[in-house]
């Protein structure tokens, strides 16, 4: 009887001292495209509504001064998925069917990372890093796939067909099998998150990473009819209105199935909207101007995350924060192993959980378009150095839904703003400073021997392959 006593009092002493090994957080991060700043309620939007994303802000950190990396799709997306200035990687612009270019296989994904950690991982919606069979999502690090390959404009239905583009079918993709030809996209948005959703319920006994890039509401507008007219902003409003109900759905489930304290989600667009086209425009709030320009409209746009265990609720962050900090953000979340190769981004985990208010960063952030830098943010002043722009002045009209085409600029002396005296970016004030301005400008040259430029030439020294197919 003693030994039995004797032993079960060793085993009581054991089970207090193993430590307990803490669960990592499931990850869902929600990725729509052409967003912008003010096309959230809490962002300043009054026209339409999104209550789960306001709740979601509520519930967690908000970010005021969150950039996507480049204001375009595919570069956009790579520095989320690598950590990494989409220059530095090879990838420019958006790719198109049958592009010869794409994500280069040697690069580690978060999606892979994760994946090591003993993660299952699953992308519904669009991919857009290459469409060849070796740049397919499953052959970097997704264990399912459920969307598109590109944008859901490079279709026959596109306006300029025919004159300006020669696009082939678009169609619906389970991993590397097309469902069928995407003649109406309407349902898109709701069959995603149920492909979302039925990953979770599938996987909710271990570590999972959603990756849900919506299509929408990148032109041409889709909407279910349930969310038809509900809007003042006209069906932008009403596209924007369902993005948010499937937020809603996500974060329901996740508290259905005991998830929502140990799940991490993010909410963000890859940039800035269109803002070319009445009814159909997104609108970037005061900002100046919108995507595919180095103005704050182009990059600064929506960034949510919530996690109850380790976010406060109505957190605010002020500091700036860009797409290549996700990576390593995510990695300090899991504890993960981070990519072998350099990246750019640093982890926001400090900035998220209270325990600093500075950027990770030396307080810079380079703004590239295609291969071609145009700006430098450095503290609260960012310099425009001189380059080629494309603007749209302002104007706007319906198009089809589609947008106008830009007009050609050209910044040819360096312009100044203080960003938090002039968000707008209306005065340019390097006469005033010139001290800032030589001190920027050092900045820019010191990237451009690692990143390149197009304009000056240099190509750059440390610029990885491109996973172009010889």
């Amino acid at each position: 009887m003693k030994s039995i006593l004797l032993l079960f009092i060793t085993l009581f002493v054991l089970g207090c001292n193993t430590p307990t090994v803490e669960q990592p957080p499931n990850i869902i991060f929600i990725l729509t495209d052409d967003q912008g700043y003010g096309d959230v309620g809490v962002y300043g939007a009054k026209d339409l509504s999104t209550p789960n994303l306001d709740k979601m802000a509520a519930e967690g950190a908000m970010f005021t001064s969150y950039y996507a990396t480049q204001p375009v799709c595919s570069a956009s997306r790579a520095s989320i998925l690598t950590g990494c200035y989409p220059d530095r990687i090879g990838i420019h612009n958006a790719y198109g069917p049958g592009s010869k270019v794409g994500i280069n296989p040697e690069e580690t994904t978060l999606a892979e990372v994760l994946k090591k950690q003993g993660y299952k991982t699953g992308i519904f919606g669009k991919w857009h890093l290459g469409d060849a069979p070796e740049f397919m999502p499953r052959k970097h690090g997704f264990d399912e796939f459920y969307g598109i390959l590109y944008s859901n404009d490079m279709w026959p239905k596109h306006p300029q067909q025919g004159t300006v583009f020669n696009f082939p079918d678009i169609f619906l993709y389970e991993n590397e099998t097309p469902l069928r030809v995407l003649e109406d996209q309407t349902f898109l948005t709701d069959a995603l998150t149920d492909k979302a959703i039925d990953f979770i319920q599938k996987n909710k006994d271990e570590p999972f990473f959603v990756y849900l890039p919506h299509p929408q509401p990148h032109v041409p507008l889709f909407v279910d009819n349930v969310f038809k007219d509900t809007q003042k902003r006209g069906l932008y409003g009403d596209v924007i209105h369902e993005i948010d109900y499937s937020v809603g759905r996500i974060l329901k489930t996740l508290k259905e199935e005991g998830l929502e304290e140990n799940t991490l989600v993010v909410f963000t667009s890859d940039n800035g909207p269109w803002l070319s086209y009445g009814g159909h425009s997104g609108s970037s709030g005061i900002f100046r101007e919108g995507k595919g320009t180095n103005w704050e409209g182009g990059h600064r746009v929506p960034g949510i995350v919530r996690y109850p265990k380790k976010i406060k609720p109505n957190t605010r962050i002020d500091a700036p924060a860009m797409g290549i900090d996700w990576l390593p953000t995510l990695v300090e979340f899991t504890q993960s192993t981070p990519p072998e190769k350099k990246i750019d981004g640093a982890s926001l985990v400090p900035l998220l959980t209270g325990v600093s208010l500075e950027s990770p960063h030396d307080n810079f952030f380079f703004y590239y378009r295609t291969n071609e830098l145009h700006a430098v943010r450095h503290k609260d002043w960012k310099l425009y150095v001189p380059h080629t722009y494309r603007s749209l002045n302002g104007r706007a009209g319906t198009n089809d839904g589609f947008p106008v085409p830009y007009d050609q600029n050209q910044i040819e002396k360096s312009e100044l703003y203080h960003l938090i005296e002039d968000p707008e970016e209306l005065e340019n004030v390097a006469e005033n400073h010139p001290e800032i301005v030589e001190k920027i400008s050092k900045i820019a040259d010191s990237i451009r021997g690692i990143l390149g430029d197009k304009l000056t030439g240099i190509k750059g020294t440390e610029v990885r392959p491109v996973g172009r197919i010889n």
